[in-house]
């Protein structure tokens, strides 16, 4: 059985399907390259996860996640713009995610710029997501 922490994870990779001019292109943790064509892309990763004892048998905590949207072209925040609106209306339009979080809210976008055979640019969201689970157990 996959911790909540996964299933968070998961189910927010499942809800930016179809994200605007990105298609299927939507990986979890990518380590790997993009290929030219790949771009746009997003990719979903995990960035911290803290825990507080929240009463005497249960933690509450707070998972911090990225979503970086990858693209290749002239001015490349204002090509990935699109998408990251809808990344964040996808997003916080069920700020819960389906029960699976207390609640969900952005946090940090930054911008990469980078020199390549052709422009390119990573423009990534950050969002805090808090939930509980027991003591004893991460799922």
């Amino acid at each position: 059985m996959p911790s909540k922490r996964e299933n968070i994870l998961a189910r927010v990779a499942t809800a930016l399907a179809g994200t605007s001019g990105v298609g299927s292109r939507i990986y979890r943790s990518r380590v790997v390259p993009l290929a030219r064509g790949e771009a746009p892309a997003l990719v979903v990763e995990p960035v911290s996860d803290s825990a507080v004892q929240d009463t005497l048998s249960t933690l509450m905590w707070t998972l911090t996640f990225r979503v970086s949207v990858i693209v290749r072209g002239n001015i490349p925040d204002q090509l990935a713009d699109s998408a990251m609106l809808d990344v964040h209306s996808k997003l916080m339009g069920d700020a819960t995610l389906d029960g699976l979080v207390i609640i969900m809210l952005p946090s940090t976008v930054s911008f990469e710029m980078l020199e390549a055979d052709q422009p390119a640019g990573v423009v990534s969201a950050e969002f805090t997501a808090q939930y509980r689970t027991s003591l004893n157990s991460l799922s």
